[in-house]
C-alpha cells in the first residue's frame, strides 16, 4: 500500500542536529501509524519513537527521550525524526516502520534505513 524512502542521515559532529525524513509514495500513508527504529552497529535494532496515524499520539524509548522529536505530515506522506544534541551512541541506521491500522491498510512496512554516524 506504501513505500518508504529514508533520507537525511549522514555523517554530524557530536553537538550538531539532525533531521530525518520518511516518505511515503501513496498517501495510503496517512493509515499507517509509523515508527523509527534504530539498528547500531553490534546491536539489536531498538525502538526509538513512534507517531499515530493522525500525529496527535507519540512515545518514545527512554534512550530517546528529550532529544528526538517524531513528527508527521500526511499532507506530505512524510515522516520525521529530529534529533539534536548528537551523541556518538546515537549512530546507527535509522528505519521507517509502518503499521497498517484497517483491513485496508494491514501488515508492517520497512523503509530500507538511513545511515547516521556521530563523530565525537
Amino acid at each position: 500500500q506504501v513505500q518508504l524512502v529514508e533520507s537525511g542521515g549522514g555523517l554530524v559532529q557530536a553537538g550538531g542536529s539532525l533531521r530525518l525524513s520518511c516518505a511515503g509514495s501513496t498517501d495510503a500513508f496517512r493509515n499507517y501509524d509509523m515508527a523509527w527504529y534504530r539498528q547500531a552497529p553490534g546491536k539489536e535494532r531498538e525502538f526509538i519513537a513512534f507517531v499515530s496515524t493522525a500525529g496527535h499520539d507519540t512515545e518514545y524509548a527512554d534512550s530517546a527521550k528529550g532529544r528526538f522529536t517524531i513528527s508527521r505530515d500526511n499532507d506530505k506522506n512524510t515522516l520525521y525524526l529530529q534529533i539534536s544534541s548528537l551523541k556518538p551512541e546515537d549512530t546507527g541506521v535509522y528505519s521507517c516502520h509502518a503499521q497498517g491500522t484497517s483491513i485496508f491498510y494491514r501488515g508492517v512496512i520497512w523503509g530500507q534505513g538511513t545511515q547516521v554516524t556521530v563523530s565525537s
